[in-house]
C-alpha cells in the first residue's frame, strides 16, 4: 500500500552519508537522485527518501510521525540499530521485545526525524 516515505533533512550531504551506510547493512541502494534529495530502495519495495524542503524553509520533525523499517532478523535489526547510533543517531528506544514476537529498537536521525528497526520472530 506504501508507495515511498519522505523526511525532510536540513543537511543533505550528512543525511546521504548518514543512510548510505544505514542502508548498506541490508543492501538498500540509491533509487534516484535529484539536487534536493535522494531516494533509496530495494526493487520493487517502497523507497524512502530525504528531502530538502520543495517550499524552501527549514525542515522539522513531525511530531509523532515515525517510520519503521521491516527486516527478516534480530540479527539485522542489532546491526541496523548500532550503525545508527555509529553514526550519530540518537536512542529512541534500546534494542529489545515489545511483547512476545515484536523485536525492535528506535532512533533520531541526524535531523532528529524518528525511526524504528524491526522483525516479527
Amino acid at each position: 500500500m506504501i508507495g515511498y516515505v519522505s523526511l525532510g533533512t536540513n543537511n543533505l550531504p550528512a543525511a546521504a552519508a548518514f543512510y548510505d551506510a544505514l542502508f548498506a547493512e541490508i543492501g538498500a541502494k540509491r533509487m534516484w537522485e535529484v539536487k534536493r534529495g535522494i531516494g533509496w530502495g530495494m526493487g520493487s519495495d517502497p523507497t524512502f527518501s530525504i528531502l530538502q524542503p520543495f517550499d524552501g524553509h527549514a525542515a522539522s520533525v513531525g511530531n509523532g510521525v515515525m517510520v519503521a523499517f521491516s527486516v527478516d532478523a534480530k540479527d539485522k535489526v542489532n546491526k541496523m540499530y548500532n550503525k545508527a547510533l555509529e553514526l550519530g543517531a540518537k536512542d529512541e528506544g534500546a534494542l529489545g521485545f515489545r511483547g512476545e514476537s515484536f523485536y525492535a529498537g528506535y532512533f533520531r536521525d541526524l535531523d532528529g526525524n524518528k525511526l524504528c528497526i524491526y522483525c516479527e520472530s
